[in-house]
């Protein structure tokens, strides 16, 4: 399988000077790109006005105070959350894979999570429940994350060409996508409609209590990312290795592919599919910083994850206003090239 040939660079350390610049600068964007994101839409709202009303939280009838708060703030939240949540997945599937092109949409774990959505969605498969609560589409999500990632798991273990572990991810991306469609063939035209709608992916429509499971779940898992860097750095230096400084390899094993599925299912739920996130930002954090250390690639990696995926929805607003594009139609403008940049850098590894 291929190494991340930037885990040789683990010894070389950031220099204080620049590690201080980029997350600096990346504070900065971040809180820019907010604003902008409530500011900017069919109706124009001054950045002045943006903070008064969320700094002194002005929640009257005025028209600007109920799109900032019923409708614009709680999507800008979401993407940057979920942006963060994304990257930090595909941060993890690459360590654990040791692969610098690994991300859960192209392993196929975004389409187990599609396919579990589309049976609560179109197969009515609620338990009995009258109204499916946001709580029980994410367990569903992450049921399906977790079981096609148990697959690629198991042939992880057999195969040892990135390659092959690829195109395997793929097909099961495609049984579940063909699993999908027969559900599809036997549903009513009304949740099929509900069902493509969500499947275009968007954070539009974000209701509060949406966005308190992305906070309530997201931000202890991106916390949890961030203490186990250490780890992470000692995986990536081979099992062995990670052995030898007390790593339960083992169970380390497990967690990180269960941390990764939970965020992927966390966004997937509720956003639908979100392509190329997972895989382009951790390398743009790593070209950033100039190292593979995760103690400061996870946390950069969690700001430039919710910039890049709040820019790229705010994007699908704006580009072709009234009509809002999905947002894996604009990820996968942004994402692409960085792919095949990377496939065609390494293509000699692999």
């Amino acid at each position: 399988m291929v190494q991340l040939k930037d885990s040789k660079k683990l010894s070389n350390k950031v220099s204080p000077g620049r590690k201080t610049a980029v997350f600096s600068l990346l504070i900065v964007v971040l809180l820019l790109v907010f604003l902008t994101n409530i500011a900017l839409g069919s109706i124009k709202i001054s950045f002045s006005e943006v903070v008064d009303i969320i700094v002194n939280r002005i929640q009257d009838d005025s028209v600007n105070s109920t799109i900032i708060w019923q409708i614009r703030l709680p999507r800008s939240l979401a993407a940057l959350i979920g942006g963060a949540a994304l990257a930090v997945s595909g941060l993890l599937l690459q360590v654990f894979f040791r692969n610098p092109i690994v991300d859960s949409y192209v392993l196929g774990v975004s389409s187990g999570s599609t396919l579990i959505m589309a049976l609560i969605i179109m197969g009515g498969f609620t338990l009995g429940l009258s109204v499916v609560s946001p709580f029980y589409m994410f367990f569903g999500a992450f049921l399906g994350a977790v079981f096609v990632t148990a697959i690629v798991l198991l042939f992880a273990y057999k195969v040892r060409s990135s390659v092959t572990l690829l195109v395997i991810g793929l097909m099961i991306g495609y049984l579940c996508s063909a699993a999908t469609g027969v559900i599809t063939t036997f549903a009513d035209n009304e949740k099929v409609k509900g069902f493509m709608i969500w499947s275009m992916g968007s954070f539009s429509g974000f209701t509060w209590d949406q966005v308190r499971v992305l906070i309530a779940l997201g931000i202890p898992f991106l916390l949890m990312a961030m203490l186990i860097s250490k780890p992470l750095n000692a995986f990536m230096m081979g099992e062995d290795y990670a052995k030898s400084m007390g790593v339960n390899v083992k169970f380390f094993r497990i967690f990180i592919i269960m941390v990764s599925s939970l965020l992927t299912a966390l966004v997937t739920a509720f956003a639908g599919p979100v392509a190329f996130i997972g895989m382009s930002v951790p390398h743009i954090a790593r070209l950033s910083l100039g190292s593979s250390d995760n103690r400061i690639l996870v946390p950069a990696t969690i700001l430039m994850g919710g910039i890049i995926t709040a820019s790229c929805d705010l994007a699908a607003r704006v580009l072709l206003a009234p009509a809002e594009l999905t947002i894996s139609s604009v990820t996968s403008f942004f994402g692409v090239p960085i792919v095949i940049w990377l496939v065609m850098k390494r293509r000699t590894a692999l």
